[in-house]
């Protein structure tokens, strides 16, 4: 494999010359340039993206920062980031956070000693002092499912909305007591949905605080969730759950308990994660355009890496629901 000391030595010049030449920095005559040119196409000369970050401070590179690569919310996410990204020249590393506080600021050290392009989060453990730490060190970033601001670039769906969204179908599918199982209280678009919920059946007379139960936006919390709400509340007729994993979880507890669904409680999730379509009955959600929003988000970030400054945003697109058999029950007389 040739290097760029065989490339210097076929050209008639430096090393240095040749690395001014590949990284575009200095001047460099054209007739020099040239033969430079010819002796990398001859050598079929390949040259070191971290090498040539050194140089520039930068590599093609950019990073994912996920919560919980288990979640199949964040495997399309990945793929769009991906896909999105090698389109522009770049490639993708992945780090997987388990949202642990103080997690995201090793990442980024680590990922700025290595010259990262860029970083994306969608992990929710990022801290007010990271925030600072990328900003005095220049990084380009975007976040994912964040709370709305004027500090840096976000992008997210419509959470808030998508819940109340959840629970008028419910309602129109005939359910008359709704209950709630909810995602950790500390993240962003768990508190949104809960609140999206309670805005929705508050103004109803069956509506109390003990039919919402956290889930931790986890399959076996989901379980334990709707064997709780069965156990203490057995007139529940309907379930939105905060994420399709809670709503997996909360469908197999009610089948291995012999409640039917959705002839005796119906339930929706949110996501739209694939997971809703290969079980059975199939689960109704409401659905995030997850890869749009991974795609999006590589945009925004290449436009800061290039220097474009009116990117801090708020970005947020709407989410849709789609009817499965987990709710097709038949309006109630």
């Amino acid at each position: 494999m040739a290097t760029i000391r065989d490339v210097a030595k076929l050209a008639g010049v430096s090393v240095s010359t040749v690395s001014r030449v590949l990284n575009k920095n200095g001047y460099v005559h054209t007739e020099t340039e040239n033969k430079v040119a010819d002796a990398i196409q001859r050598l079929d000369y390949e040259p070191n993206a971290v090498a040539r970050g050194l140089a520039n401070q930068k590599t093609m590179t950019l990073a994912l920062i996920l919560p919980d690569i288990t979640n199949p919310y964040f495997p399309l996410l990945s793929k769009a980031v991906e896909n999105v990204a090698r389109a522009y020249g770049y490639s993708v590393i992945l780090c997987n956070a388990d949202d642990h506080l103080g997690e995201p600021k090793s990442y980024i050290e680590l990922l700025r000693q290595a010259y990262i392009g860029g970083i994306i989060f969608a992990t929710h453990a990022l801290e007010p002092q990271d925030i600072d730490y990328l900003n005095k060190h220049q990084i380009p970033f975007v976040v994912l499912d964040r709370a709305p601001t004027r500090q840096y670039s976000v992008v997210r769906s419509r959470n808030y909305e998508g819940a109340k969204l959840a629970v008028r179908h419910l309602l129109d599918s005939g359910c008359r007591q709704i209950a709630h199982i909810y995602g950790p209280p500390e993240i962003f678009t768990a508190s949104e949905r809960r609140q999206g919920y309670m805005d929705s059946v508050q103004a109803y007379d069956w509506y109390r605080p003990e039919l919402m139960v956290p889930g931790d936006f986890q399959l076996e919390g989901g379980m334990e969730a709707a064997k709780q709400l069965m156990e203490r509340h057995p007139d529940i007729d309907g379930i939105f759950a905060g994420n399709d994993l809670m709503a997996v979880g909360a469908l197999k507890a009610l089948l291995r308990m012999g409640i039917k669904v959705p002839e005796q409680v119906a339930i929706c999730g949110f996501d739209g994660i694939f997971l809703t379509e290969v079980i059975e009955p199939e689960l109704t959600t409401i659905a995030q355009p997850i890869y749009e929003m991974g795609a999006l988000a590589v945009k925004i970030l290449l436009g800061k890496i290039a220097g474009s400054d009116d990117l801090d945003q708020v970005h947020e697109l709407e989410v849709s629901l789609v009817v499965r058999q987990s709710t097709k029950r038949g309006k109630l007389e």
